[in-house]
């Protein structure tokens, strides 16, 4: 069997959705490109993109709510040294693309900076293969997709008679997009996305909890098999029911030890958002400036890698067409670079590192996370949790917000222990951990050897765009971290 290189073949294929179909040939990309580089920038391109949505829901037995959507679209930029000119449209006719070119290039006239020299023929962007590039959608018919979901509610329940009420749901999505750059660089990427998500309400002497679990990746539906959905109800029903067990956390400055993989959510606001480019270029970031430095605590190294197989915030390319990247951002403590976007690299004197991402061709592009994670260590979960005299034990987190300036971070645990001695005495609710970023890796004192990824459930958002990420790290000790209790 003969195939076409991948890069190829994804052009191929986005080109058959949203070039071909409405007159749209490499004259007429070349054509825009040409419009818009008539007056000095430092840089164009073309970002087309058809995104198809489908979600379902099921509460109190019934699948209540189906929902699909389709968008499709193409957004217009120029750079000129600091500034950025954008129009997009939902209409991928030839007369608008050159419509929003002309729009582009007039409002790129004032900030002017060099011509670029436009290339005479395309190039394909590099070879890479992290997902297959399938439709999600089409994976499943509705009818599996509804007997997922009640098969969900049946295993829940099932579980243990104090569950009342259980919420699960299901998303799927087939994005493509196509990046055509003035450089003469073509990229295109299919993105399939799917996820599942489980809720379950347990009720005991008249008080109610709530648990939750679920993941996701770049795959097809079929991937939740029996096993992985039972996982994901064990764990929605086992945080129930330790939360009907929970006490008020207390509260102080004290020892904290962070649970793998999705509590690296922390890593993620209070660390990973600080080492995105565009705030260390305006000296706003507490990390601005600090390469060479020490940031952390000998042996934390921070990773921000979009290359890892089927994971929920890898790409093959990003969406300015350059390929995603594994970027060592921190490494045994020692600040070693930021994350990039093509404009902020320029401005910088530095190379792209794969992470211009947006969430639509609606959005302009701008340095964001992929796949953002803490290497292990050489300490056990157990020896980690027995060196602890009086603190905290945290294993999951909701909500957080964090001040990229200060680097200050405010989050809520939603399962969390007390230990005292090494032992696990009993579930806390209520606790809340304040701190600041830098300060809080400096105090890592001890690094489990259990580094582990998130489900695949994160969503970042950055200046009103969501788009997917993915968190983790391994079990890690953190000293004298301030706890916000209830008790």
């Amino acid at each position: 069997m003969i195939t076409r290189e991948p890069t190829v073949e994804r052009l191929a294929v986005a080109s058959g959705l949203m070039l071909e179909p409405f007159g749209l040939s490499e004259a007429v990309l070349a054509q825009a490109l040409a419009t818009i580089g008539e007056h000095r920038i430092d840089d164009a391109d073309l970002y087309f993109q058809t995104t198809r949505h489908e979600g379902w829901s099921l509460e109190e037995g019934i699948v209540k709510s189906g929902s699909f959507s389709i968008d499709q679209g193409v957004g217009v930029r120029a750079v000129a040294g600091e500034k950025t000119a954008f129009a997009y449209s939902d209409d991928l006719g030839v007369d608008s693309l050159l419509e929003a070119a002309r729009t582009v290039r007039s409002i790129a006239a004032a900030g002017q900076q060099r011509r670029i020299k436009l290339a005479r023929a395309p190039k394909v962007a590099k070879a890479r293969k992290l997902y297959a590039p399938l439709d999600p959608i089409a994976s499943l018919d509705s009818t599996a997709k509804v007997a997922l979901l009640e098969k969900v509610e049946k295993m829940a329940r099932a579980k243990d008679p104090r569950v009342v009420q259980v919420m699960a749901g299901l998303a799927a999505e087939y994005d493509v997009v196509l990046v055509a750059r003035a450089d003469g660089t073509r990229a295109a990427d299919i993105r399939p996305l799917v996820r599942v998500s489980v809720t379950a309400i347990a009720e005991q002497n008249g008080r109610r909890e709530v648990g939750s679990s679920g993941g996701g990746g770049r795959f097809g539906l079929t991937h939740f098999d029996d096993a992985l959905l039972q996982r994901y109800v064990d764990e929605a029903v086992g945080a129930a029911l330790t939360n009907l067990e929970s006490r008020p956390a207390p509260a102080g400055e004290m020892t904290v030890v962070l649970g793998p993989g999705w509590p690296g959510v922390l890593l993620h606001e209070a660390v990973g958002h600080g080492l995105e480019g565009d705030f260390n270029r305006k000296g706003s970031s507490t990390f601005a400036g600090r390469i060479g430095q020490r940031v952390a605590a000998k042996g934390v190294t921070v990773l921000d890698d979009g290359t890892l197989p089927d994971r929920r915030g890898s790409l093959n390319v990003d969406d300015e067409g350059h390929a995603t990247q594994r970027n060592v951002l921190i490494e045994d403590g020692i600040l070693r670079g930021y994350i990039q976007d093509s404009l902020n690299a320029r401005l910088m004197g530095v190379a792209p590192t794969g992470n211009g991402r947006r969430e639509s061709y609606a959005h302009l592009p701008m340095p964001r996370m992929t796949n953002t994670y803490m290497l292990a260590g050489d300490k056990t979960r157990d020896e980690i949790v027995a060196s602890i005299k009086r603190g905290l034990y945290a294993t999951n987190f909701g909500g957080g917000q964090v001040d990229i300036t200060s680097g200050k971070f405010v989050f809520s645990a939603s399962e969390a222990w007390w230990v005292e001695n090494g032992k696990l005495l009993y579930p806390v609710k209520g606790a809340t951990l304040v701190g600041n970023g830098p300060e809080a890796m400096k105090r890592v004192s001890m690094i489990g050897n259990d580094l582990a990824l998130d489900s695949g459930v994160g969503v970042c958002g950055k200046e009103g765009q969501s788009v997917p990420v993915g968190v983790g790290q391994p079990t890690l000790r953190i000293e004298r971290l301030t706890v916000g209790g209830t008790g």
